[in-house]
């Protein structure tokens, strides 16, 4: 009998300790950390740091982050199809969903922008890939105004552009972004992949047309595009950097769609969009050069690759086989990272050491 119940408290102990150890595991490694030098990172934040909403239909997630860059601020904005917009507190410690209108809420919201108009008043702003077409909100969720595809009438600036769309062709928006009164829109999903330009005309209402100004097209030259997926304007530089995915590089233009300079990328990682933060920027991807490891993480320094954060290989985030965005954070002077995955849909935060 006493044999019996020493080998019984004998595997138990076993038992368990294979159990905290797969639960561990389970956890995505949380004493994992991948990246170079100062700029390793480990994981912070999963999915079940979402609301309940979110957490349902979060392997549907296909969208991207808006930082609020405002003195005193610092909340992160997104969208889940199903769901609807979803706010990270400015610390990250807490996040909610705000109400959203069911046009955005029961679509897939490509990526998120937020600007400002000429008053100080804040926007957000959806490329709706699915809804083909481009939704503006305030930061409550209020619907401003929706930017409809071009109808054909339009004279877009460029004939390739205004021809696509005499001859009925689809617009599928990837991701906007502001530069003073004028809205910059990618199509890389589409068969024009051009960008395409629209004028805030009026603010109070908020009123955006179509404008004559379009650049880029399908090709691999200077300043053309495999996929223009995300753009991004620099803080404090007026400059349209523009992700193109199958070339591996960012090609940058002058606000005027004149072409500037490429900044390349590791080949075979399939950039999906570049964010800025002081000297600081990162890239989320597609794919990695090896496709068996997942897709990389790439934390930049002056334009100089510094560290690369591997989540599926490193941290044990399976679902992290493809990127679709990520922003940095700083707090404290530490760096944060938030990312998405895609195809399954998935969200991380992570930490640097």
């Amino acid at each position: 009998m006493k044999r019996f119940v020493w080998s019984s408290i004998f595997f138990g102990l076993v038992g368990l300790s294979w159990f905290e150890t797969t639960q561990t595991a389970a956890l995505g490694q949380s004493n994992a950390t991948s990246g170079a030098g100062k700029f390793k990172f480990r994981v912070l934040y999963t999915a079940s740091h979402l609301p309940a909403e979110a957490q349902k239909v979060l392997k549907a997630a296909h969208g991207g982050f808006a930082v609020d860059r405002r003195p005193g601020r610092g909340e992160t904005y997104f969208a889940l199809p199903g769901a609807g917009i979803v706010q990270i507190s400015a610390d990250l410690k807490s996040t909610r969903m705000l109400p959203t209108p069911p046009e955005i809420r029961d679509s897939n919201m490509h990526n998120t922008t937020l600007f400002e108009g000429p008053d100080g008043t804040p926007y957000l702003m959806f490329p709706g890939n699915a809804a083909n077409r481009v939704f503006i909100t305030d930061l409550n969720g209020k619907l401003e105004s929706v930017l409809m595809p071009p109808d054909g009438s339009q004279d877009l600036g460029h004939p390739t552009a205004t021809d696509y769309f005499a001859g009925r062709g689809n617009f599928i928006p990837t991701d906007t972004e502001h530069l003073d009164g004028m809205i910059y829109v990618t199509t890389g999903y589409s068969n024009l992949d051009f960008v395409l330009t629209a004028r805030v005309k009026s603010w109070k209402p908020l009123r955006v047309e179509w404008n004559d100004l379009a650049f880029g097209g399908r090709g691999s030259g200077p300043g053309q595009f495999g996929t223009g997926h995300g753009i991004t304007v620099p803080p404090s530089i007026k400059r349209i950097d523009v992700a193109d995915r199958p070339n591996s590089e960012i090609d940058r233009f002058t606000r005027y769609g004149q072409y500037l300079s490429t900044l390349r990328m590791p080949l075979g990682s399939f950039p999906c969009d570049i964010y800025y933060h002081g000297k600081y920027a990162v890239v989320g991807s597609l794919h990695g050069p090896d496709r068996s490891k997942g897709a990389p993480i790439y934390l930049l320094e002056n334009d100089q690759l510094v560290s690369t954060i591997m989540p599926k290989e490193d941290l044990g985030l399976a679902n992290f086989q493809h990127i679709h965005n990520a922003v940095l954070r700083e707090i404290n002077n530490k760096l944060y990272i938030i990312a998405q995955a895609w195809n399954p849909g998935d969200f991380v935060i992570l930490e640097q050491l």
